[in-house]
């Protein structure tokens, strides 16, 4: 038998756990909930929720990151992979060790993004050239670039939308 949780008791509740040391494993498991049902639901199926699953992984991040999420034939999610890890101001990204982790995930389709920790969402030339050169590599093997992200702050730009995808 179920007993009704009023809101002074969750607010207790949830004050333990945040308080507590598993709070990031609380928060952890949370985010495995939440891609597993992205990669079963409609929760990608629009740059708009792409724009806001990628800023709830990539905000508040003080290094650069280059994510990969890796897509199915019919664009649902395979994987949400942090690919490469960088400083504050850079990451280096490899073509070949993209191409190897898109064969590996088995991905028809790709949406590229990473972060920029200085709050200015838009693309640098470096961005662009790289977007470019990884499109052309994944060409070669038959995986589309649907997008790529730069989140800064609550700010996510789609080089999509800009044209320049």
């Amino acid at each position: 038998m179920r007993t009704a949780v009023g809101p002074k008791r969750l607010s207790q509740q949830m004050r333990s756990v945040l308080g507590s040391p598993n709070a990031d494993a609380v928060i952890a498991a949370a985010m495995r909930v939440l891609e597993m049902r992205a990669s079963y639901g409609p929760l990608l199926n629009s740059p708009a929720a792409v724009r806001d699953c990628l800023r709830l992984r990539l905000n508040g991040l003080e290094h650069e990151v280059f994510v990969c999420v890796w897509l199915n034939a019919q664009h649902r999610v395979l994987e949400f992979q942090e690919v490469f890890r960088g400083t504050l101001t850079q990451t280096s990204v490899y073509p070949r060790e993209i191409v190897k982790a898109a064969l590996k995930s088995n991905a028809a389709a790709v949406i590229f993004a990473h972060n920029h920790p200085s709050g200015v969402a838009e693309p640098s030339q470096a961005d662009e050239l790289l977007t470019r050169n990884l499109k052309a590599a994944l060409a070669m093997v038959d995986v589309k670039v649907l997008d790529h992200f730069i989140v800064a702050g609550s700010a996510a730009l789609s080089f999509a939308e800009r044209g320049l995808l």
